[in-house]
């Protein structure tokens, strides 16, 4: 089935043009994950040395799941816009699907007390990476097939939630209480730019934010966690530990950092220093100056991926613009809660950082939502709205004159 949805020419990689595609995305999120790769063969060297007898073997992973990752996004590029609008349905469907496996007991794989993966020899599958990215497509259908009833109609505003609340409720049975505020605030605010009223979309924070209350009151982990992060320092070789060791390794970097590979916290004071607190070890290594130039990386691309939206909704490409908000949307909440988390401004929460954490799924996930977003980017510059459209070589002959970049 696969190979009848890719469309190797025209696309992105594969025209009259050559490779044609925005080289500002790509450039940075190369960066970013030549970055990563280079963090976490500096953050894991430790651990893996222990746990395997080989210092590089977390890097090792990490670079087949780079390499998978490139082949998704070389992919995803060949498959055409409107294929995946036709297809949002069925993405759905296995959203579903994978979510239901993974809280089945002998599929499920459990790790640190949650059950989010699904096994597959060697590596692992997490569902809800893939789950994040089928909801924006499938919502992104749902806007341009509802516009006017989202619009006007309290009944188009409340259709959505009854598929998203119950994978909501899926996610939080993991227990992912990160992936389902990144999955919930990336729909909200793709409904806000599909159209909703203000009011309406006040009423919906509104009973998000007293969700999220009922929810980190009703597990006593959450509320300590919750408590603590506000003063780890009340209990730091309890509750407080992680975020505390996190905050000496940001301490300990100082302006431009101890140098790459020198980090004192990756040698078993920091939990998860190459998963979920890699910023942390990058601190510490890179400095402030580092840590910016990070941040600033992210901030481009997460920019640049709305930019890409934006011209879809200019070249009146609505499904692909949707996505495209949707897919930044996904970026920009896991930047924004996984950075937090490693400073201390928000209570700790297992997030990968796209792009930099070690972890395949989301690793391959991302690189797929960028090589979606570079084609969007693509059939918006070169006007194609359709899978039905006939192309040749001479329609991509010469350059676009419509100076975006």
């Amino acid at each position: 089935m696969i190979f009848g949805v890719i469309k190797p020419y025209p696309s992105p990689i594969i025209s009259g043009r050559g490779v044609d595609v925005d080289f500002p995305m790509l450039a940075g999120c190369l960066a970013l994950l030549g970055l990563g790769l280079v963090m976490i063969t500096s953050a894991s060297s430790e651990v893996a040395a222990v746990q395997s007898g080989n210092a590089l073997y977390m890097m090792t992973r990490h670079l087949i799941y780079l390499v998978l990752g490139l082949g998704a996004c070389i992919t995803t590029m060949m498959i055409p816009v409107a294929t995946w609008q036709r297809l949002g349905w069925l993405m759905l469907i296995g959203a579903f699907g994978l979510l239901f496996m993974v809280i089945v007991p002998g599929i499920g794989r459990e790790v640190n007390g949650s059950m989010r993966w699904i096994g597959f020899g060697m590596f692992n599958v997490q569902p809800s990476e893939i789950a994040k990215v089928f909801v924006v497509i499938f919502l992104a259908g749902y806007l341009i097939r509802r516009q006017q009833e989202v619009r006007e109609s309290w009944m188009g505003f409340f259709k959505p939630f009854i598929v998203l609340l119950p994978m909501a409720g899926l996610l939080l049975m993991e227990p992912d209480f990160g992936a389902t505020v990144v999955m919930m605030g990336s729909a909200a605010a793709m409904l806000f730019l599909g159209g909703v009223g203000l009011f309406r979309f006040s009423l919906m924070v509104a009973l998000a934010v007293g969700a999220v209350f009922v929810l980190v009151q009703a597990q006593p982990y959450r509320m300590a966690r919750l408590i603590t992060f506000t003063d780890p320092w009340s209990d730091q070789f309890g509750s407080g530990y992680q975020l505390t060791q996190a905050l000496i390794a940001f301490g300990r970097g100082e302006w431009f950092g101890v140098g790459l590979g020198n980090s004192v916290q990756k040698q078993f004071y920091l939990p998860e220093a190459h998963t979920d607190f890699v910023f942390s070890v990058l601190a510490e290594e890179l400095g402030v100056v580092g840590s910016l130039a990070t941040v600033a990386l992210f901030v481009f691309v997460s920019i640049r991926a709305m930019y890409i939206g934006m011209w879809a909704e200019r070249a009146k490409q609505f499904f692909a613009a949707y996505t495209a908000y949707g897919l930044a949307f996904l970026w920009i909440g896991q930047f924004l809660i996984n950075i937090g988390v490693n400073v201390g401004l928000l209570p700790t929460k297992g997030l990968t950082l796209p792009f930099l954490s070690y972890g395949g799924s989301s690793l391959i996930i991302c690189c797929a939502s960028l090589g979606l977003l570079l084609r969007i980017e693509w059939e918006s510059r070169n006007n194609m709205g359709s899978e039905e459209a006939e192309f040749n070589e001479s329609d991509f002959a010469e350059e676009p004159t419509h100076g975006r970049r």
